[in-house]
């Protein structure tokens, strides 16, 4: 009996030996995996620092305005969604414009890219990390036309332009342009800063302020020459009104100043209903002008949009003049109010607010520079950006006659 419990005793004593056991093997694996860890990350740094910076990345480009027909192709989705203001851009995904449409991009380096009418971009990379020090923006245009304005940048900020044709490295506190055409050509302007060319041949070329170049269709790239300026529009200027003679139609005398940087050779001017100037709203389409005015005859009652642009010697074809309006109103007409109402402010975000209301249909509205046409309900909305500082704006709204009448909207930010 007494061997029997000598026996149990030294059971159970075996067994909390053998726990105690496992725990300080434990204890002492924990202590090594620490101590390597601590050792590791002394000697090669944070692994997991990667993973911060992607986390960084994740913001993606975002919309800081948009008008007309505007659309996002989703690059894992394939999926195509119409843009808004909560939509953020990654790398992969397209943005295309129609023959309406425009956007203002806003990308992770500061700087931002405006889609010109009848484009396609392709956003490659949009990285960012330690606040901003380091960035990586690669955007691709397929067609048409993008403008690229980059803020100061250090070395380690990397922003790259992409052309079927060229590979461009944007310089700090540059502007400039890239134009692909239908046709397989391209072409860069470069207002100010500086922007490094390659083509597909390994070719490069240092391209700075005020230099324009062509891409032929076998990718070669032409030599630098003077970047031709847009000529500066006088008459008639934005808003003007023009009265009917008796016979109900009116003539518009537009006239313009040469570039102040190059030389034309000549002239296209347009005339149309629609400030996109697409082809259904065209009035007047004048080329090869030799001359700085063209009179345009038996014009109707109604609003109209007006731009120029000039042609050198060379082929380089200046940008287009910023659309200016003018109205042809009856000389009997009554000048009276345009009511607008319901006019409200919506903070989105940052310095971007919506601007809506309620007016007469087709009326234009015109805000900070914006402007838009109100539905065939009354309703309208406008988007627009305003520094910190700014309090309220103006809204204008204008009827085909002529009429106009402003008012102002307090900007009140939302926490």
């Amino acid at each position: 009996m007494s061997a029997t419990r000598v026996s149990h005793f030294e059971l159970d004593w075996w067994v909390i030996q053998k726990r105690a056991v496992y725990v300080a093997v434990l204890i002492l694996v924990l202590c090594a995996m620490a101590a390597g860890g601590a050792l590791y990350v002394w000697k090669y740094g944070n692994p997991l620092k990667n993973v911060a910076l992607k986390s960084e990345a994740l913001a993606g480009a975002r919309f800081m305005s948009f008008e007309g027909d505007v659309r996002v192709i989703r690059s894992a989705t394939r999926q195509i969604v119409v843009a808004n203001n909560d939509i953020q851009l990654y790398p992969g995904d397209t943005v295309q414009t129609q023959a309406d449409g425009r956007a203002r991009i806003g990308m992770a380096d500061g700087s931002t890219v405006v889609v010109r009418p009848n484009s396609t971009i392709i956003i490659r990379d949009n990285e960012s990390a330690d606040n901003g020090k380091r960035s990586n923006v690669h955007v691709v245009v397929d067609s048409g036309q993008m403008l690229v304005r980059t803020s100061e940048q250090s070395e380690d900020n990397k922003n790259v332009i992409e052309t079927p044709k060229t590979q461009n490295q944007i310089a700090g506190q540059t502007a400039a342009s890239f134009g692909v055409a239908p046709e397989g050509t391209e072409e860069i302007r470069v207002n100010s800063g500086a922007v490094q060319s390659a083509n597909r041949l390994g070719e490069r070329l240092s391209l700075q302020g005020g230099e324009y170049v062509s891409v032929n269709q076998s990718g070669t790239i032409s030599k630098p020459q003077r970047l031709l300026d847009v000529p500066q529009p006088l008459e008639p200027r934005d808003m003007a009104k023009v009265t009917t003679s008796t016979n109900g139609s009116a003539s518009v005398a537009l006239r313009w100043q040469k570039p102040q940087s190059g030389s034309a050779s000549f002239y296209r001017v347009e005339v149309a209903t629609s400030p996109f100037f697409v082809p259904e709203g065209r009035v007047i389409e004048r080329d090869r002008l030799s001359v700085t005015r063209f009179d345009v005859a038996d014009l109707r009652q109604g609003s109209y949009f007006w731009r120029i642009r000039a042609t050198a010697a060379s082929g380089q074809t200046s940008d287009w003049t910023e659309p200016l309006k003018f109205f042809v109103t009856s000389s009997a007409a009554n000048v009276s109010a345009v009511s607008v109402s319901n006019l409200v402010a919506v903070h989105l975000g940052g310095n971007i607010y919506l601007i809506r209301g309620t007016t007469s249909p087709g009326v234009a509205i015109r805000v900070s520079e914006r402007e838009t046409l109100s539905a065939a309900d009354g309703n309208f909305q406008v988007q627009i950006t305003a520094p910190g500082s700014v309090h309220e704006v103006t809204v204008q709204a204008s009827d085909s006659q002529g009429n106009t009448s402003n008012y102002r909207v307090a900007l009140t930010r939302t926490s």
